[in-house]
């Protein structure tokens, strides 16, 4: 039986905590024995988790025993990792043992340095920040986990049961992982990366500035074969002074920013409407539906397909 180590912090995120002591206690070997044991380990004394105050059983020496640690994360990512936390992970990773962080356990993982030089993720409205806070890390916004051998990381909230699935696939197999997804009610595989999660906001339109009327323009002309001489001509601007003064006041190009008005109401379409594939990619600007799938899938990081199925509303079903 595998030992599996979760490390409750002060400020630990409930699901985040419960996620791995759940999927990993109701996984069962093929004869219906228990694949895991977890301990739920801490500092000592209470933790406060925000809704409710808990009392780890486990100190950190339970921690140098584990097979598997999880870090699931905190509310405040920035909170200083105590000290004797740092250690006790840095010198169960020196013996060998995997850690796994959930969401933006991410962060105390990084304070150990183990990520340096790493591919890594977390929740997508944090990996900025990651990035900026441990610029040796590669921060990676776009997928549900990322695993590295001994170290990985996993996206928000319900990516965390991606990652133990995971886990599990790698520990014991595809069918005790698939009997396990089952219980979670949960497929073992989901299709995409956490890119098609991200709220792509219609590119900001720079108040008073003097590319606001065109940027207007392009937005409500989006469905038409616009180049950038067009978009030139609409502003008054050569080619090269209307690249530099995108680049100056919206920090991309004016083909880019189309794209990316495009894609978002390509992404509307999908959610508010049931009109097929090929008739969004006219209405968003497309020139064909395969170039639509394909552009897509690039930036969203999922399928036409598959995005209306997860995020259509039932008023368009």
């Amino acid at each position: 039986m595998l030992t599996v180590a979760v490390l409750a912090l002060d400020g630990v995120i409930p699901f985040d905590l419960s996620t791995p002591i759940e999927v990993f206690n109701r996984t069962r070997l093929p004869d219906g024995r228990p694949a895991y044991r977890v301990r739920v380990c801490g500092l000592g004394g209470p933790v406060d988790s925000g809704a409710f105050h808990l009392t780890p059983p486990w100190g950190l020496d339970a921690l140098a025993d584990a097979d598997t640690i999880i870090i699931p994360g905190c509310a405040d990512p920035a909170a200083p990792v105590p000290p004797r936390v740092l250690g006790a992970l840095r010198s169960a990773a020196a013996d060998g043992t995997r850690i796994a962080s959930i969401c933006a356990g991410a962060f105390v993982l990084a304070a150990t340095g183990l990520l340096d030089g790493q591919r890594a993720t977390t929740h997508w409205l944090a990996t900025k920040r990651l990035a900026e806070a441990y610029p040796e890390v590669e921060v990676d916004p776009d997928v549900l986990y990322v695993d590295n051998g001994q170290f990985l990381t996993s996206a928000g909230a319900a990516a965390g049961l991606d990652l133990c699935l995971h886990l599990i696939r790698r520990d014991h197999g595809s069918a005790v992982a698939a009997d396990a997804a089952r219980l979670s009610v949960m497929p073992l595989e989901r299709e995409g990366g956490q890119a098609q999660f991200i709220v792509h906001d219609q590119p900001p339109t720079p108040r008073g500035s003097e590319l606001e009327p065109v940027l207007k323009w392009m937005q409500d002309n989006a469905d038409r074969a616009l180049s950038l001489d067009d978009i030139a001509e609409q502003a008054g601007m050569s080619c090269r002074t209307l690249n530099r003064r995108f680049r100056e006041q919206t920090g991309t190009t004016p083909l880019q920013w189309l794209l990316r008005a495009r894609i978002r109401q390509a992404q509307y379409l999908l959610e508010a409407t049931d009109h097929s594939v090929e008739r969004i990619a006219g209405q968003a600007g497309f020139g064909s539906s395969t170039a639509f799938r394909d552009r897509f899938k690039k930036i969203v990081g999922t399928s036409p397909h598959a995005y209306r199925a997860a995020f259509q509303s039932s008023e368009a079903r």
